[in-house]
Parts: C-alpha cells; structure tokens; sequence
C-alpha cells in the first residue's frame, strides 16, 4: 500500500488571501483561526490597513473554527481602522457568526451573512 503525503490539503490550515473587489480589500480567511493562526490575521489585517483602503472587509466563510483569538483580532482591527475606511466581517453558520453573536460581539463589528451583502452595504458608504 502506498501512502500518500503532503499532497492532501489539510482542512485545518490556516491561510488569509487579499483581493480588490471595488474599492474594497477583501481578506479571505480559511481554515482555523486560533491562537496560533491569529497572529498571522493580525498582521494580514495590518498590512491591508496601512495602504488606507476604502473599505477593508474580513470574509470568515471558509473558517472552520474561530477561537476567542480570532475574535479578538476581528475586534483590534475594529479599533484600529480609522475614517474613512469602512469596515465588515463576513461571518456565516455556526463555526464563525455563532460564537461572534455569543460574545456579543455583532454590537461591535459590522457582521454579515454574505460577501456581496457586506460589499452593497460598504458602497453605499
């Protein structure tokens, strides 16, 4: 029997990918983001929040698990981006908006269901 390795993809791997939709910069988050990935969202969500975007949108529908370090970053970046860039978290199902709505955090962030309802809500200014 052969075994295969290092050719499957690992569902727990932590990866951010940025892409310009609009004005928006728009980082797709995938895998699990905890404390050991965290970091690695903080700093993502930094480099993006430098080049002063319009709009800087956090999409956590590829997230399979979001630690309170997670939510934590989301809430920091919150804090730090400053007028006038607008920003949105896109968190669906239970994995990612379950636990942001527990915390009470939907008061805080910007929270949509979709991408596309977060991107129509930030063109509207």
């Amino acid at each position: 029997m052969i075994e295969q390795s290092g050719n499957s993809v690992d569902p727990t791997t932590f990866d951010v990918g940025k892409h310009q939709v609009d004005d928006a910069v728009v980082l797709t988050v995938s895998g699990e983001v905890d404390m050991l990935s965290a970091p690695q969202l903080a700093e993502a969500v930094r480099a993006a929040l430098a080049e002063t975007p319009p709009a800087l949108v956090i999409d956590l529908t590829k997230v399979d698990f979001l630690a309170s370090a997670g939510m934590t970053v989301l809430v920091t970046a919150q804090a730090e981006v400053a007028p006038p860039t607008r920003f949105a978290v896109v968190a669906n199902g239970p994995a990612t908006s379950r636990p942001i709505k527990l915390m009470g955090l939907d008061n805080v962030l910007a929270l949509y269901s979709t991408l596309d309802s977060a991107l129509s809500r930030i063109a509207e200014g």
